[in-house]
């Protein structure tokens, strides 16, 4: 359950940073922030691998750069689910979902997959 929230956390500070640095990515208030980061998450969780799979053909011919696309397409969806919450034009969500997408990966990598933190501990 930690691990849940803790990834909540995550998309939702990803998406705020996309909020403040991608012209076209808004949202009216902090309560639909987190509406609009509960949403994205389950959105990925979901639909997302689905279309992963559909499109792979796609994305081993584009070396993995239509990833970006479906990743923008969450995005959008997210949009269109919550109300406050706007994605508007093509160039707004690839750079908001490439901002959402950087952030996750960096916070993530020191998140284990039961949310807790990872501490490695090499002894010589």
């Amino acid at each position: 359950m930690i691990g849940i929230i803790f990834r909540t956390a995550i998309i939702g500070l990803g998406i705020w940073l996309a909020v403040v640095l991608v012209p076209g990515v808004s949202t009216s208030t902090n309560g639909e922030l987190v509406w609009a980061a509960i949403a994205l998450g389950l959105i990925n969780a979901f639909v997302r691998p689905l279309l992963v799979v559909l499109t792979f053909p796609l994305t081993l011919v584009t070396l993995g750069l239509f990833l970006v696309l479906i990743n923008a397409a969450m995005l959008n969806l997210a949009g269109w689910f919550v109300d406050g919450f706007e994605v508007q034009g093509f160039w707004s969500s690839i750079f908001g979902a490439l901002v959402i997408s950087l952030v996750s990966g960096f916070c993530s990598h020191f998140i284990g997959s039961r949310g807790r933190y990872d501490v490695l501990i090499v002894r010589r």
